[in-house]
């Protein structure tokens, strides 16, 4: 969605003129997606979410005609953006539904992203170029039925025979699942955790759509079986030892969720404030009344904070500074504020605001997901308590 100019000449919801500090090329970028998201997702969203299905793959090969997928990764076909730009990416994207940055994010984030830091060279010129292009999907398969927030305990199991490993085990809530060419897979093995690419036509290797999903319908989600799975020795990313591997993928998709959220948040204020302008009741529209403006007021300020923060992380993390607990910082805040902001629109817009004619409840019950994925508030909250107290609290 374009923002409408103001009589200052600046977006009405840019109130602090961060438009001015971005680069004309971040703003180029910007409006490319947003013009996707324009012509691709928001004419058709609201079915795909009624449906509980989106076109997975035919999304992920237009997104990977812009560059979209892994575009802050260097070489193999990724585009090697900037932090700020693929920030912009995402705040666009969730701006059309959550599930597709989700598509994105899983996609660049977590599984490329494991294989272009941990991989083999011959791992990443095998994969990464036809996963830049959107024709290979990948997924990434960490979280287990009863092993959520305390990876460490994870029962998927590797065991050496021979040459081979064999894979045993099961990954629950796995977005892209049921339509993944490829999986990497984290699993214990004698020497600790370790990662592996699987890919999921391999023996052994189920996918199960999860079904009744009343978050995330556009996106597909499902739980991977391993059942005696067995790969060659190359299957395993070399240079991943230890829960630090996954768990620094899990620090690059909360970065795209520090800006996903707010396009969200944005798209839900867009909505509210045309609604609250044409909505007429007690003769005149209800934009201006006192309580209505209290509340876009307090959203618009939030928003404005959350992109602050998100632009400062970004500049980090382009400086090689950006450190694990800012992006929970980020990531805590700005998703809180967006289901919040979520929630209050919800009330101006009444009794329309449950329709799907509106993205306001579809974003509301997204941003449940988004709460929870990628690191609950919760453990956000004891990143960041650690940091300030030297003291590990987790399972406490």
């Amino acid at each position: 969605m374009t923002e409408e100019t103001g009589r200052a000449g600046t977006p009405p919801l840019d109130l602090l003129d961060l438009d001015g500090t971005l680069s004309e090329e971040d703003r180029q970028i910007r409006s490319v997606v947003a013009r996707l998201v324009d012509t691709r997702v928001r004419p058709h969203v609201a079915d795909w979410y009624e449906a509980g299905q989106a076109p997975v793959r035919e999304l992920a090969v237009e997104f990977g005609r812009l560059g979209l997928l892994g575009m802050h990764l260097t070489g193999y076909g990724c585009a090697g953006a900037s932090a700020v730009a693929y920030g912009l990416a995402c705040l666009e994207l969730e701006a059309g539904d959550s599930g597709v940055r989700s598509l994105v994010s899983v996609q660049g984030s977590l599984a490329m992203y494991a294989i272009w830091r941990y991989g083999s060279e011959e791992q990443k010129r095998h994969w990464l170029p036809r996963m830049a292009t959107g024709e290979l999907i990948g997924c990434f398969g960490l979280t287990e039925p009863d092993h959520g927030s305390d990876p460490a305990s994870m029962t998927t199991r590797a065991s050496r025979d021979g040459s081979d490993w064999v894979l045993s085990g099961g990954k629950m809530w796995i977005t892209n699942a049921p339509v993944a060419d490829l999986a990497v897979v984290w699993a214990r093995t004698d020497e600790g955790v370790r990662g592996f690419v699987v890919p999921m036509g391999t023996p052994g290797v189920a996918a199960r759509e999860i079904r009744r999903k009343m978050s995330l319908r556009a996106s597909s989600t499902g739980e991977i079986t391993l059942d005696g799975v067995r790969l060659p020795a190359d299957a395993q990313l070399p240079a991943a030892t230890g829960l630090r591997a996954p768990l620094s993928c899990l620090t690059e998709a909360r970065y795209g969720i520090v800006w996903g959220a707010l396009g969200a948040a944005r798209d839900c204020l867009h909505a509210t404030l045309d609604y609250a302008g044409s909505r007429t009741q007690f003769g005149r529209p209800i934009a201006g009344f006192q309580l209505t403006q209290a509340k876009l007021a307090d959203m618009a300020v939030e928003l404005q904070k959350g992109y602050l923060l998100a632009l400062h992380l970004s500049r980090l993390a382009d400086a090689g500074t950006l450190r694990p607990e800012q992006v929970s910082v980020g990531k805590l805040n700005n998703v809180r504020e967006a289901i919040a902001i979520a929630r209050q629109c919800r009330t101006v817009l009444g009794a329309n605001g449950i329709s799907g004619e509106y993205p306001v409840l579809r974003h509301a019950n997204n941003l449940e997901s988004v709460l929870t994925y990628e690191g609950t508030s919760e453990i956000h909250q004891l990143v960041i308590g650690q940091r300030l107290t030297g003291l590990a609290a987790f399972g406490g």
